[in-house]
């Protein structure tokens, strides 16, 4: 495959799959790979939704990592973006698996009608558009602030699309937990279950991994901690599992 000038192709070590990412743009990080593993779990898997898409990172994992899943629909609104997407389907032979769309999230029931869809997975911008020197049209500043989309947005527009009972999984910031939890149940996603991610033992927390289920019982389980790295600066022994990758052997 052709790439351009400033793209490279990252190997993803897990079952062949790669991609190809822009090494000016907005490149994938870690909580995009948390969010595919945490989604693996899903109990439904005919019909997914991945919003705020990217480069497809998360589309692309979970087609490997979620056996019985048929189709899934990677949703972008930055056009540039959404083609670097599509690429990364071609690129790694899943055309018959993920759709692209190119569009706002908030139109999204033009495309996929209400109450059709088995699980939503997410990985939206964390910050208020408030928070901040930012450039709307700046690609790092899309995908970080609420500018094309709000975190209202996001769990409304899930919720529309949610079967009853259907799984909606979302990375975010702790700092936004009260207005997660809060919008969740607003919109009938009952949050079932939550786990915090901290760069270590000494830090707080970083990232939290959220589970709900469209029109759920009310029962909500906070899970173990996720700890990255070990006080020696490696990896924990569940990131080395996230990732796939075997543990350097010092002599």
């Amino acid at each position: 495959m052709e790439l351009k000038e400033n793209e490279r192709i990252d190997d993803l070590q897990y079952k062949g799959l790669k991609l190809i990412q822009n090494k000016d743009g907005f490149c994938f990080g870690i909580d995009a790979v948390l969010l595919s593993d945490y989604a693996k779990e899903m109990k439904r898997a005919e019909k997914v939704v991945d919003l705020c898409s990217g480069n497809g990172i998360v589309a692309v994992l979970l087609s490997k990592k979620v056996k019985d899943i048929q189709k899934i629909f990677a949703v972008e609104i930055q056009p540039e973006v959404a083609k670097l997407a599509k690429k990364n389907v071609k690129l790694n032979a899943l055309e018959n698996t993920i759709e692209v769309l190119p569009m706002d999230l908030k139109e999204i029931q033009k495309v996929i009608p209400a109450g059709s869809v088995d699980t939503v997975v997410v990985n939206p911008p964390y910050k208020a558009k408030n928070s901040g020197i930012i450039n709307e049209e700046d690609t790092f500043t899309i995908a970080r602030h609420e500018i094309s989309c709000t975190l209202e947005d996001v769990i409304q527009n899930s919720a529309q699309i949610l079967k009853s009972g259907g799984n909606f999984y979302m990375v975010h910031r702790p700092e936004r937990l009260v207005d997660i939890l809060s919008l969740m149940r607003k919109y009938k996603v009952e949050p079932k279950k939550m786990r915090f991610v901290y760069p270590n033992s000494k830090m707080p927390p970083n990232l939290l991994l959220i589970e709900g289920v469209r029109s759920g019982r009310a029962f909500l389980k906070v899970e173990k901690p996720l700890y990255v790295y070990q006080e020696n600066g490696e990896y924990t022994g569940e990131i080395y599992q996230i990732y796939h990758l075997k543990k350097q052997v010092k002599e």
